[in-house]
């Protein structure tokens, strides 16, 4: 790569070495920019794969290399058709390191990665479990960057989840977010009737979705973004076919939870989950 943009000025002779020195600190410049476009595109390209702390080992008290599970084993080599020597994205709670494949079985951490920076709003998506269609609802909203999703059991949920379906969830939610190059997975929690979520939730603004009451907007409802650092947790509670019970949207309001609308129409379960969580980071300039 460095042997294609490496072209240095020409230097008539005669030149004095103060021209000299400033003519490579130009050509340093022109190669440094064009070096660090050509390999953020290549690790665009890249693969993405999630790993946990219990796959890496060290050598004198450094990161050296990863263990592959079986799993990605099957999705580098057999899938993707990585040979040894390619390289991939091993990606970590909060770490994200360019890794090279070493052997079938193990890969070599080559360098740690600069952090991206998080998003600058935090949302807790409760959502009451649709008679189908949830595992589109874990896809979308992971892709748009909610940060944590509490499946409800609500008066009207009819889908009683085997604990395979939350395996399947969280599955298919790592799946999105290799795909969305995000650099975490959502918390996808068990799920919960709908008292016990209400006593669990801890959130700086709480909004619950009624779509047929006389409540204000979702977007005109969020507060501005604060000015420090701070990270602020929103959370948003959707209902499921049919809605809310009025004994649930008033539980609900006795846990401080504001009623809201996402609009003048009346939206699928499904797609009211994602609307919401595309206002929120609307709001926050977020997408």
């Amino acid at each position: 790569m460095l042997a294609e943009i490496l072209v240095f000025p020409e230097v008539p002779a005669g030149t004095s070495f103060i021209t000299f020195v400033l003519a490579i600190l130009r050509a340093g410049s022109y190669v440094f920019n064009k070096c660090s476009r050509h390999c953020r595109k290549i690790l665009a390209q890249l693969q993405r794969v999630f790993v946990s702390s219990e796959q890496f080992e060290s050598v004198d008290l450094q990161l050296h290399r990863i263990v592959l599970l079986a799993a990605q084993q099957h999705y580098l080599l057999r899938v993707l058709r990585l040979k040894v020597g390619d390289r991939f994205l091993a990606i970590s709670p909060n770490q994200t390191w360019l890794a090279q494949l070493s052997d079938g079985n193990s890969a070599q951490l080559l360098e740690l990665l600069p952090p991206k920076p998080p998003l600058p709003v935090n949302i807790h998506l409760l959502a009451a479990l649709p008679k189908n269609g949830f595992d589109d609802v874990v896809r979308q909203v992971t892709e748009l960057g909610v940060g944590t999703i509490t499946p409800i059991l609500s008066d009207r949920t009819l889908l009683k989840p085997s604990p395979k379906k939350l395996d399947r969830w969280q599955r298919i939610a790592q799946e999105a977010t290799e795909q969305c190059e995000r650099p975490t997975v959502p918390n996808l929690q068990a799920p919960s009737n709908w008292q016990t979520a209400l006593t669990q939730i801890q959130a700086d603004q709480k909004y619950i979705a009624a779509a047929r009451a006389d409540a204000q907007h979702l977007l005109t409802a969020l507060p501005q973004a604060p000015d420090s650092s701070e990270i602020p947790t929103i959370a948003i509670a959707i209902g499921p076919e049919g809605g809310w019970t009025e004994g649930e949207i008033e539980m609900a309001i006795g846990d401080n939870y504001q009623p809201i609308t996402l609009g003048p129409t009346i939206l699928r379960a499904v797609t009211a989950s994602p609307a919401a969580v595309t206002i929120i980071m609307g709001r926050y300039s977020c997408i």
